[in-house]
C-alpha cells in the first residue's frame, strides 16, 4: 500500500516508458519473429511462407522502431544515470544489437528491391540471421539488468580521479551479460517474438494450408518459450536471488503469474480452435503480461539493486516537459501509424501475390 501511495511523477514516467517498450515488443518484436520463420521456413510451401512474411513486414516494419527510439529518448531524458550505466556496462551487446537492427533492415530492403538477383539469397540469409540474433541480445540485456549483474558491475567502476582501477575488462563489461541467466532470458525473448509472429501470421495467411503451417510454428515456439521461462524461474533464486524473491513475494505478483498462465492457455486453445483473431489478442496479452511481470518483480528499481526510479529521475520540470512533448507528439504519430498499418497490412495485393507464388 505504501508503494502505491508513493507513486509520483517519476513512477508515472517509468510506466509510460514501459508502455512504449511494450508497444515495441508487440510490433517490432513480431517483425523479428517473422525473420526467424523466414530462416526456418520448411516444407513444400516455404516459398509462400517467406512471401507472406515479406508482405506482412514491409513496408511498415521500419515504422515499428519508433517505439524503441522513444524508449531510448525517455531513458536519456528522464533517467540519465540509467542511460549512462547501461551504455557503459552493456556497450558490447547493445552495440551488437544496434548493428543487427541496421544489417537486418539493409538486408530486407536489398532483398526486396535489389536488382542483382544472384545476391537475393545472401541478403535473405543476412536478414534472417540478424532477426535471430538481435532478439537474443535484447533479452540478454534485460536478463543482465534484471538479475542484478549490471548493478554489481557498476559498483566496480572507478568513481573518479584516484579511485581504484577496474579489476578487469571481462569482469565489468563481459561477465554481466555473458552468463547463464541472461542467455536464458535471451532465448525466452527470441521464442516469444517467434510465437507472436507465428500467431499474427495465422490471421494474415490467405489460405488454410498456410494458417496451419504457422500454427505449427507457433506451437514449437510456445514449447521453447515455456522451457526458457521455466529455466529462468529455476535459475533466478541462485543467479538472481533478489529478483527471484520479487517474482514470488507479493499477491500482485502471484495474480499476474496466474494471468500469464491463463493468457498462454487461451492463446493455445484459440489456435487449436482456429479462432485466429482471438489467438492474436491472447498472444499479445501473454507477452505483455510477461513484460510487466518483470517490471513488477524489480520495482522500485530501474537497475537492481543500484538505482531506484526516484534516485535516477531527472528534475521534475524535465519529466513534465518530456511527458508533455510525448503527449503532443502522440497526437501526430499514433494516427499516422494507424493509417500506415491500415493502408499496407493484409492488402489484397499481398494476398494475391501469395496465391500466385503457390500456383
Amino acid at each position: 500500500m505504501s508503494a502505491i501511495l508513493d507513486f509520483g511523477l517519476p513512477e508515472v514516467t517509468a510506466v509510460v516508458t514501459l508502455l512504449m517498450l511494450n508497444a515495441y515488443v508487440l510490433t517490432g518484436g513480431a517483425d523479428f519473429g517473422g525473420g526467424v520463420w523466414d530462416l526456418f521456413a520448411r516444407g513444400p510451401r516455404r516459398g509462400e511462407q517467406r512471401q507472406l512474411i515479406a508482405e506482412a513486414i514491409g513496408p511498415i516494419w521500419e515504422a515499428n522502431h519508433v517505439w524503441l527510439v522513444v524508449v531510448v529518448v525517455m531513458l536519456f531524458g528522464a533517467f540519465p544515470p540509467v542511460f549512462s550505466l547501461l551504455g557503459i556496462v552493456l556497450h558490447i551487446p547493445l552495440t551488437a544489437m544496434l548493428v543487427g537492427i541496421v544489417l537486418r533492415g539493409c538486408a530486407f530492403v536489398f532483398r526486396k528491391y535489389g536488382t542483382v538477383r544472384r545476391w537475393e539469397r545472401h541478403w535473405g540469409r543476412m536478414f534472417a540471421s540478424a532477426s535471430l540474433i538481435t532478439p537474443v541480445l535484447l533479452g540478454v540485456c534485460v536478463g543482465a539488468v534484471a538479475g542484478g549483474a549490471v548493478g554489481r558491475a557498476a559498483a566496480l567502476l572507478p568513481a573518479g580521479p584516484g579511485a581504484r582501477a577496474i579489476p578487469s575488462f571481462v569482469q565489468v563489461f563481459v561477465a554481466p551479460w555473458l552468463a547463464l541467466f541472461p542467455m536464458v532470458v535471451g532465448i525466452l525473448a527470441l521464442a516469444l517474438f517467434a510465437f507472436l509472429a507465428a500467431v499474427y501470421l495465422t490471421l494474415a495467411a490467405p489460405t488454410a494450408a498456410l494458417r496451419h503451417d504457422f500454427r505449427r510454428y507457433a506451437y514449437g515456439a510456445a514449447v521453447v518459450a515455456f522451457g526458457a521461462a521455466l529455466g529462468g524461474l529455476l535459475l533466478a533464486p541462485g543467479e538472481a536471488s533478489r529478483l527471484g524473491a520479487g517474482l514470488a513475494s507479493t499477491a500482485a505478483a502471484l495474480a499476474l503469474r496466474a494471468a500469464i498462465a491463463v493468457a498462454g492457455l487461451a492463446a493455445l486453445l484459440a489456435l487449436r480452435s482456429e479462432w485466429w483473431c482471438a489467438a492474436r489478442i491472447a498472444a499479445a496479452a501473454l507477452v505483455s503480461l510477461i513484460l510487466w511481470d518483470w517490471a513488477l518483480a524489480q520495482y522500485p528499481y530501474l537497475v537492481p539493486f543500484t538505482l531506484t526510479i526516484c534516485e535516477a529521475a531527472a528534475p521534475r520540470i524535465t519529466l513534465q516537459l518530456l511527458l508533455g512533448g510525448l503527449a503532443g507528439g502522440s497526437l501526430l504519430v499514433i494516427p499516422a501509424l494507424a493509417y500506415l498499418f491500415r493502408t499496407f497490412s493484409g492488402s489484397g495485393a499481398a494476398r494475391a501475390d501469395v496465391r500466385r507464388a503457390g500456383s
